[in-house]
């Protein structure tokens, strides 16, 4: 099974190469086939230059670059229209995502046919370093919410770090989501329509370079919007966009 690993990058010149490379190394240890569909989100500094010269060491590497529209939800849509992988994974470009975990969640699917896996860095097992204070306590706020209006019992729906078969993501289309509410708009869709997930623990480590790109000031009303839509969705589309089973094959005697 190939796995395809989307990764946003804007202004990630410094990040990048260490993300990269450890990424790609840390797959091809675990003799998992990969692509890593980089897309660069109109950077204004040298982003696109480290990504030509990181596509002569890593072959495995392919990288775009989103003209516009552009954002964090329009960076991950547009790789997630060009993967050529069986399953893929939205991964952070400033490594704040371990590769290892994404090994876990690849072998996950695997084991379990699983339709997705989603990574939680606050159930057992999981951890979180350097995690800014202000943003932990809005960030398990938001969760508990998602929690209480959608009655489910995943607890990092915000996490951007999730991996889904490709008929998941075919499934769950359209994308609305223009920004950072793209992280709750994937999962909560699956679960609406009825595709099987697994949890996993994962960690999260703050960037070394850069700044992050979420503002939180912005994204309040936009993941509402978001929840709500998923929310009509559940008790009012009637399973219109329900998971398609195959039906059984008919066996005839003879």
């Amino acid at each position: 099974m190939k796995l395809s690993v989307v990764i946003p990058a804007y202004n990630e010149e410094e990040s990048i190469p260490h993300t990269l490379r450890t990424l790609h190394s840390t797959l091809k240890k675990h003799n998992i086939p990969h692509e890593i569909c980089v897309t660069n989100d109109n950077s204004k500094d040298g982003t696109l230059r480290v990504l030509d010269e990181l596509s002569l060491e890593i072959p495995e590497l392919v990288y775009y670059t989103n003209l516009g529209p552009n954002g964090f939800g329009y960076a991950v849509r547009y790789g997630l229209e060009r993967f050529t992988g069986d399953c893929v994974a939205v991964f952070m470009a400033d490594m704040s995502d371990d590769p290892e975990d994404l090994v876990k969640y690849y072998q996950k699917m695997q084991e379990g046919d699983y339709d997705c896996v989603f990574g939680s860095r606050w159930a057992k097992g999981g951890k979180v370093v350097d995690y800014p204070q202000v943003k932990k306590v809005i960030n398990r706020v938001a969760n508990f919410i998602v929690r209480m209006v959608m009655g489910i019992s995943y607890n990092d729906t915000t996490n951007a770090f999730k991996l889904y078969r490709r008929e998941t993501i075919e499934g769950i289309k359209p994308f609305l989501s223009p920004h950072f509410n793209l992280t709750i708009e994937l999962p909560l869709k699956a679960m609406v329509r009825g595709y099987t997930y697994a949890v996993v623990p994962n960690s999260w480590t703050n960037r070394k370079y850069g700044e992050s790109k979420l503002k939180i000031k912005e994204m309040g009303s936009r993941y509402f919007f978001i929840l709500m839509y998923c929310l009509i969705e559940k008790y009012f589309s009637q399973g219109d966009f329900m998971k398609k089973t195959k039906k059984p094959e008919k066996v005839v005697s003879r």
